[in-house]
């Protein structure tokens, strides 16, 4: 744990005027009760976030609450929930603990899977809209992340500022453009603790690796790297929605859902019907695969001899082609023999 003190300089406050301007920009996402729950770990950026947003409460007139999720990983998960609890007990602020089980043999690794139970575990909040504290870093660090992985412009667009979990309950970072720096400054300032959790320096992950690694020596050549990085991922966001009303134009009057006929993707190029595939997929909150595997999986569901049934599993989803249409369901932990490879 650290804790530190300075005279607050003016530079402290700009965290203040990033996050009042993204309020301005996004609380009408939320409806009039305006109930705001912060995702608050203990960390550096959630204790700043949960601060400055209890410091703006009053001119915004929003509810505020806090949710820690406990997931067992570290063994000094307990602590860090008695030290959110204290913190909130300072703030007056109600915490909401939530205890998860994270899969510690997850084929997407521990890191995704704990964070694929932290957001079930959000997503179930009474809230109106939850905040999150990821920073320019964190925006840097996910784009170089899913360009490694092959995720195409629809990965390269990073973290968008704000999205609906689901009908709701609207998803906030409105720390999204603050270097990390302006963040410890602030706690500085403000005379403000928080935790270190001992993972986040294991390079054995990649995003670790990404973070100690990777970025310092980027920015030792290319001093502004992460404002370069998100304002790329700005780019590749608007290149991904002309690519997803493109596919709307592609479908005509077919539903943009599952099923969709063959000769809908059929009448397309390849690089407009994968394109469409993957906007339907998408739709649907499945997991896209790689461009090659996507690509394939296009192939053999057009091409395929009528007495076969190609398929492709995505997590708990299986992607088919049956009466010359391409459906969708869940797969129940159940392969296809025909399973694309």
């Amino acid at each position: 744990m650290a804790n530190t003190r300075n005279s607050a300089p003016p530079e402290s406050e700009r965290l203040l005027a990033q996050l009042s301007a993204s309020l301005k920009r996004h609380l009408p996402l939320a409806s009039a009760r305006k109930r705001l729950v912060v995702g608050l770990s203990g960390g550096r950026d959630s204790v700043a976030l949960l601060h400055a947003l209890h410091e703006l409460q009053a001119g915004f007139d929003y509810e505020l609450a806090a949710c820690h999720v406990h997931h067992g990983i570290s063994p000094h998960a307990d602590e860090w929930l008695t030290f959110c609890s204290r913190f909130c007990q300072r703030l007056q602020v109600p915490l909401t603990c939530v205890a998860v089980t994270v899969p510690r043999d997850a084929a997407e690794g521990l890191e995704a899977a704990a964070r694929a139970c932290r957001y079930a575990a959000f997503s179930r909040l009474d809230a109106d809209c939850l905040v999150l504290g990821q920073h320019l870093g964190d925006q840097a660090e996910t784009l170089l992340f899913n360009l490694l992985r092959g995720g195409g412009v629809h990965g390269a667009r990073g973290m968008p500022e704000s999205r609906w979990l689901r009908s709701g309950l609207a998803l906030l970072r409105p720390l999204l453009a603050m270097p990390r720096g302006e963040i410890e400054r602030y706690l500085q300032a403000h005379d403000l603790a928080w935790i270190d959790d001992e993972s986040n320096l294991d390079v054995r992950h990649s995003r670790n690796f990404l973070r100690h690694r990777i970025i310092p020596e980027l920015r030792m050549r290319f001093p502004a790297v992460e404002g370069r990085f998100a304002a790329a991922a700005g780019r590749f966001a608007e290149a991904a929605e002309l690519l997803d009303e493109l596919a709307v134009a592609d479908l005509g009057e077919v539903p943009a859902s599952f099923p969709v006929p063959v000769a809908t993707l059929a009448a397309l190029n390849e690089p407009r019907a994968r394109n469409l595939l993957r906007y339907l997929l998408v739709r649907q909150g499945v997991k896209i695969p790689s461009e090659a595997r996507l690509k394939e999986a296009l192939r053999q569901l057009l091409e395929a001899a009528a007495d076969r049934h190609p398929a492709l599993i995505l997590g708990e989803w299986r992607l088919f082609r049956q009466r010359r249409e391409v459906r969708l369901e869940k797969t129940l932990g159940k392969l296809c023999d025909n399973e694309i490879k």
